[in-house]
């Protein structure tokens, strides 16, 4: 049965540069430069990809990310932790973000 996800898909990301390459060789232009050592390494930018990945909840990106980690030297325990850092920073927004509701709550009166 098809669904949405087609990890297939993944591979035809160049696809989307079909209609207006120009846009398409800007967006990867900037991507490879992000993502090339700097400051950081190949190793932990993908690893940070990683977890963006989980926190937008992207499966391409997952997958993608998943394999990148791997070939830059990274092993499940350090994406798992990557993953969970991702996981506790989301989890901590959507409660800083209860505060709004308390400041709402104080301003009705019923």
């Amino acid at each position: 049965m098809p669904h949405y996800y087609e990890e297939n898909d993944l591979e035809r990301f160049n696809e989307i540069g079909k209609y207006r390459p120009d846009l398409y060789h800007n967006f990867m232009n900037y991507y490879q430069g992000v993502m090339s050592a700097g400051a950081l390494s190949v190793r932990e930018k993908a690893l940070i990809a990683l977890a963006v990945a989980h926190a937008v909840q992207c499966p391409y990106c997952i997958d993608a990310y998943t394999r990148g980690s791997l070939e830059a030297g990274s092993n499940l325990e350090e994406m798992t932790e990557a993953i969970h850092v991702a996981s506790a920073i989301r989890g901590g927004a959507t409660l800083i973000h209860g505060i709004q509701a308390v400041n709402a709550a104080a301003k009705i009166t019923l």
